[in-house]
């Protein structure tokens, strides 16, 4: 009787495990297959709220058809969930949310055709130059959500194009009113635990984070068709 009870978890085991994978969209198969983890799967304390799975973004379209897991290559996985932990620790009841992660090249493509050849293009790598970090699974798109789960004052939306989004002159962006001290300071927060976990920040997106630098992920990585 026991080694049927065994026999039968075993295969339910293996029937809800086909089940996921049967589940799982074709990007998100090929993520993994690629040797990416999906956050949610390694810290579900970690909100995912993919910007280009939703068309209220930059290009006006749904760019992420069939994808709604955030992936990572296992070298920025390990920063983030060590990010989660010291915002947890300098803030408890805050949590990371992030926007974006791992970005096929191809959606790379349509998000440049959007931008090419006007004022915003400098905020959207070329892929003909070998595209961004997040086309390496090696940046995150990420900002800060308070107890009630609300995104916290940053000065911008996510995904916005203009200086007001710049870090390097926030003291001035405060004194000019364009944005708060308390979203100065909510920016400094997620830069801390970001860069204490060993990311490196975007001067022109407050949201923007990288592992490497792009000489070192262009040598030793490769890119998400």
């Amino acid at each position: 009787m026991f080694r049927y009870l065994i026999i039968i978890i075993a295969l339910f085991t293996i029937n809800v495990g086909s089940s996921q994978k049967q589940n799982k969209s074709q990007t998100a198969l090929q993520m993994e297959k690629l040797g990416f983890q999906n956050i949610a799967d390694k810290d579900s304390t970690i909100a995912i709220r993919l910007m280009y799975a939703r068309s209220d973004n930059f290009t006006g379209k749904v760019l992420y058809t069939d994808l709604h897991e955030a992936y990572l290559h296992p070298y920025a996985m390990k920063s983030l969930l060590q990010a989660q932990k010291l915002l947890k620790k300098y803030h408890p009841g805050y949590r990371l949310v992030v926007y974006d992660a791992s970005r096929p090249m191809h959606i790379q493509q349509v998000m440049w055709n959007t931008v090419k050849g006007t004022k915003k293009s400098p905020y959207v790598s070329n892929p003909k130059n070998g595209g961004g970090m997040h086309n390496y699974g090696l940046a995150v798109d990420v900002s800060i959500l308070n107890e009630k789960g609300d995104s916290i004052p940053m000065g911008t939306k996510v995904d916005y194009m203009g200086s007001v989004a710049h870090i390097d002159k926030e003291a001035s962006l405060v004194q000019q009113g364009k944005i708060t001290g308390q979203a100065k300071k909510n920016r400094e927060l997620l830069r801390r635990v970001m860069t204490e976990a060993g990311f490196r920040p975007l001067r022109t997106e407050w949201w923007h984070f990288n592992r490497v630098t792009r000489p070192v992920a262009k040598k030793y990585y490769k890119p998400i068709p």
